[in-house]
Parts: C-alpha cells; structure tokens; sequence
C-alpha cells in the first residue's frame, strides 16, 4: 500500500511526523507538505506566483505552498501514479464542527476526495500541550480499523483524538459535525513604527451540547470519526424553492 501524508503544521510538524511513522507499520509512505505552518488556509491554492519543491530525501518532499497545493504537487507532478490513500495531520489543534471549513488539514485530505482518493484528516484535540507520542498507540488502532474497513471514496474521514490524560481516551465513536463558536476578536496593535496592525483570532471557545457529535464525543473521551464530503447542495431547500425560480425567459 502506498500512503501519501500531508500537514498544514509544516515540514517540521511532529504530528506528521507520528502519523508518517505509523503509517510506515501499514505500507510504503510519501511526504508532501508544507515547508512551514499554512494552518486555516482551507482548499486554497496558489494561482499568482510559482511553487518550489525540495526533495529531502527517502520519500520526504516541502512545497511553500499550501496543503492543497501539495497534494496538486504530488499528484500532478512528484508521483507516478496515485496513492492508494492520503493521510493529513495529525493535526496541532482540534478540527471539530465548522473548523472543517478553515482547516488545512482537513483539505489536503479532501483534494483526495476531489480526486476519487480514499483519504483521512486526523487531529490531536490537546490544550495547552500536545502530547503527540502518547497517542501512538491510540493512533496505530484507528489506522488500522480504518485501512482493515472498505475503502470510501466518496467521503473524507475526519478524525479527532483526544487528549490522552484529560479526559483521557475511553474508544471510537462515529459522528457527525457539531456547533462551536469561536469568540469573534479583532485586536488592533501598534506596531514599533507606529503603525496599525489587527490580530484577528477567538480566544474563548463556546460547543453546543448534541449528542452523536464529534464535540461531544471527544468531550466525553472518544475519538471521533466524521464522514464528511463537498456536496453542499442544500437538497430539501432546492424542492422546495424550485417552483419559484425555474421558469424559461425569453430572449429580448
């Protein structure tokens, strides 16, 4: 089996580092990934100025770009032909509810999706520290559920681990996205020069409380599997809207 493992942390990240390192027990491993952090960057892609690759050797590969890009880059340009599934974290941070939108881990997982690759977006949920090693084995399992199960490509799996102490992991659980809000700040700075700079990021973080819910699961001790995909056709709101606006106009 050949795994191709991105990050939006970074070459340097020790999260890709773990989860390249597991993936090694389960088949042959190739790294793209960003060469420094390109965290909530979301499915973004570079268009305006060119990309630079550097081979580091045994199977290992930094873009300065974005995950997305990376996954262009490995699929279009460094690998032969396609992996049999692509790997991206873990991730330094939760990837919950609506941080799938922003996350870059989460697309450099879906750009498998996008190209009918079975792919996974994996997230350590620790605060303030990241205990990335004691979650080897916690990690090892899930892999291996995931790669012993029927391979989807028809959705992104995105998995969220908690932290191993508190509250500690107690199982899986299979999920659907849940609500959390981040407090909406915008500080405004003075820089050395006196100029003005915002810094612009939710300090507090509010979760509703839904049973069935990734935030309730890894609240609870349980990683969460999400099954999640790029059709956001709002299908219910599309029959009931369609007598209001389908209608043939005439040329004038």
């Amino acid at each position: 089996m050949h795994i191709l493992c991105t990050n939006d942390d970074g070459i340097q990240g020790p999260g890709l580092h773990l989860l390249a390192d597991v993936a090694a027990e389960f088949g042959r491993v190739t790294i793209v990934a960003p060469d420094r952090e390109r965290s909530a960057v979301s499915q973004a892609i570079t268009l305006h100025s060119p990309l630079r690759i550097k081979d580091l050797g045994e199977g290992t590969y930094t873009v300065d770009g974005t995950p997305a890009d990376c996954m262009w880059v490995a699929m279009n340009r460094l690998l032969p032909e396609p992996p049999d599934i692509i790997f991206s974290g873990v991730n330094r941070g939760p990837n919950l509810a609506l941080d799938v939108v922003y996350s870059g881990t989460v697309a450099g997982a879906l750009e498998g999706l996008i190209r009918d690759i079975p792919s996974v977006a994996f997230s350590l949920v620790g605060h303030p520290d990241y205990p990335f090693e004691k979650i080897r084995a916690a990690l090892r399992t899930v892999i291996e559920k995931i790669l012993g199960a029927p391979h989807r490509k028809d959705v992104t799996l995105n998995v969220n681990i908690p932290h191993p102490q508190s509250p500690g992991i107690r199982g899986i659980r299979v999920t659907s996205l849940g609500k959390r809000y981040y407090s909406e700040e915008v500080v405004e700075r003075e820089d050395p020069r006196g100029g003005k700079y915002l810094w612009v990021g939710g300090s507090e973080v509010i979760t509703d409380d839904i049973p069935g819910s990734d935030c309730n699961a890894v609240r609870e001790g349980f990683i969460s599997i999400t099954p999640i995909h790029l059709n956001l056709t709002a299908h219910a709101v599309k029959e009931e809207i369609s007598g209001l606006y389908d209608d043939t106009l005439s040329s004038t």
